[in-house]
Parts: structure tokens; C-alpha cells; sequence
């Protein structure tokens, strides 16, 4: 991973794959309130460039930072982490 640089790295979990080459990751933060001291989780949704299609819904991946590959794609997923469960998946899809 030398060739990586400096680049921002994020770990997420796939939300979205039904664009071509194109996935939407979830990346969850901890901050703490300014004022309340209370632990806030943020979740914020990276287009993410996947080549090989590879990436399903619920796969933990890892994506880095690139550069701009359309209006809102400038991350790339690099490796996927772990492989969602089929009965993960089904719970997800249904309301």
C-alpha cells in the first residue's frame, strides 16, 4: 500500500450497488457535543468506484481517496473486508 501515499482512507459498509461500476458506502464517525459531552454517531455516503462490480450490499470494504471519476465519485474501494451474510442482505431490503 506504499503507492498510496497520504490519501484519506475510510472503512464503511456498502449500501447501494445498483449503479455499474458504482457503489454507495456508509462510513459511521464518533464525535463528542461540544457543549453536552454526549458521543454522536455521524454516518456520511461516499460514491465509491468499484471496477470489478464486486462490492454487494452489506460487504464491509475499504475505499481511499482519488481523483475526481464523475460529478460526485472521488473515492475508489481498494479492498472488501468482509463479505455480507445472504440472510443480512434479505433483512436489509425489506421495509
Amino acid at each position: 500500500m506504499n503507492y498510496l501515499g497520504k490519501r484519506k482512507m475510510r472503512e464503511g459498509v456498502v449500501v447501494s450497488d445498483k449503479m455499474d461500476k458504482t457503489v454507495m458506502v456508509a462510513v459511521q464517525t464518533r464525535k463528542i457535543h461540544p457543549l453536552y459531552k454526549k458521543a454522536i454517531t455521524l454516518t456520511k455516503n461516499y460514491m465509491a468506484h468499484d471496477a470489478k462490480n464486486a462490492c454487494k450490499v452489506g460487504d464491509k470494504v475499504r475505499i481511499v481517496e482519488t481523483r475526481p471519476l464523475s460529478k460526485r465519485k472521488r473515492w475508489r474501494v481498494i479492498e472488501i473486508l468482509s463479505k455480507a451474510e445472504a440472510g443480512e442482505t434479505e433483512q436489509k431490503q425489506r421495509p
